[in-house]
């Protein structure tokens, strides 16, 4: 039985001063630190963490994401920080989730619900659909839903099929969310923080094989520019809409997001023993699109190729394809090629290297765009 919700205004006084302290104690050993090797899970941790002190309308709740701390322990000592009021665990009934969260959004709270695997979200689907993604249109803008969705989405981990599906555009299809994907533990901390501090819904799609992947980073530097307002440095500028040169490049771009940019760097790395010099592009936010950014690399380079887990049908991959082909149509020396996840339903965990695209897969992509022209 989850506890009873209060309202953002309760809240504020069911913080207690010890649970102040010991999250402002956290924060300062964190700052003190400095760069520190980081996994994206404590990133995405301490993101919800910072978020939740710094506002107490910030809840979080799900399956088993409580005393657990969740499947891959992404909310690991929230409860035992904020209470049970400020993260609880629910029953088995991701549409019942979703509804509350949109009841509570609603009501002046700023709900972070997860979603324990992305194909669990289905059941949710409707709620999503129906109601997340168009009660601001619905209600002539008077109606805010400033809520995250957070999806562990993807293959990498020897799951079976409905713990590795890459559901992203299901979401990035339907008009009034925003789909979050970061690449790095970097991203993956001040993204989340942005997702939370938005009031339009956002589906935040974590790429669990890189949950346990790590990188040297400064979370106390990273909380001060969050939280230092906008004063026309690039520290006050956010992520959303802002794809990023992941790696510079003159020969060839290779467009990816979540958990293909690993991969994409490691194919331009294997390219560069070749001779051959490739951009690679991490979106990081699918929907809202940088257009620019991913156009610029490509009328720069003549060439690219789009790497996305997901099947290419009727897919993310797609979209960019059509987007940079509109915008680029006389820049191009080649068709744009695709390196996707296979049209057929996710395989056995010991099938999923030669589902998921690879680093021979891309590099043969790359090799397929007409050089000899």
């Amino acid at each position: 039985m989850s506890p009873t919700i209060t309202t953002s205004s309760e809240a504020n006084g069911n913080v207690s001063a010890a649970t102040a302290r010991a999250a402002a104690s956290a924060a300062a050993s964190a700052e003190a630190a400095g760069p520190q090797p980081v996994t994206m899970a404590k990133a995405l941790n301490t993101a919800l963490a910072d978020a939740m002190h710094a506002d107490s309308s910030v809840l979080v709740f799900g399956e088993d994401v409580g005393m657990l701390g969740g499947v891959f322990r992404i909310t690991d000592g929230l409860t035992a920080t904020f209470g049970e009021q400020r993260c609880f665990d629910t029953p088995l009934a991701e549409s019942g989730i979703v509804g509350m969260a949109v009841g509570m959004a609603i009501n002046g709270m700023r709900p972070v619900i997860e979603m324990q695997f992305d194909a669990f979200a289905y059941p949710a689907f409707e709620q999503i659909v129906s109601h997340v993604a168009k009660m601001h249109n619905r209600t002539k803008g008077a109606v805010k839903l400033p809520m995250v969705i957070r999806i562990p989405y993807g293959g990498g981990i020897g799951g079976v099929e409905h713990h590795c599906d890459s559901s992203e555009s299901y979401y990035a299809h339907t008009a009034g969310l925003k789909v979050y994907t970061p690449a790095t533990v970097a991203d993956g901390y001040r993204m989340l923080r942005e997702a939370i501090d938005s009031d339009d819904p956002v589906v935040f799609m974590e790429p669990k094989k890189m949950y346990w992947t790590k990188d040297s980073v400064d979370l106390g530097e990273l909380r001060r520019l969050h939280e230092r307002p906008g004063d026309g440095t690039t520290a006050g500028l956010g992520s959303e809409g802002r794809a990023a040169v992941a790696r510079p490049g003159t020969d060839a771009t290779l467009i990816a997001y979540g958990p293909s940019v690993p991969t994409a760097l490691a194919a331009a790395e294997a390219a560069a023993l070749e001779g051959r010099s490739l951009e690679v592009i991490d979106v990081r936010t699918i929907v809202p699109f940088d257009d620019d950014t991913v156009c610029a690399s490509v009328r720069k380079t003549g060439r690219a190729v789009v790497i996305a887990e997901a099947h290419g049908f009727a897919s993310v991959s797609s979209e960019i394809v059509a987007r940079v082909q509109e915008r680029c149509f006389h820049y191009l020396a080649a068709p744009i090629r695709r390196v996707t996840g296979f049209d057929v339903p996710y395989p056995a965990p010991k099938l999923e290297k030669y589902y998921l695209p690879g680093v021979d897969r891309i590099l043969d992509a790359v090799d397929d765009l007409q050089w000899e022209n």
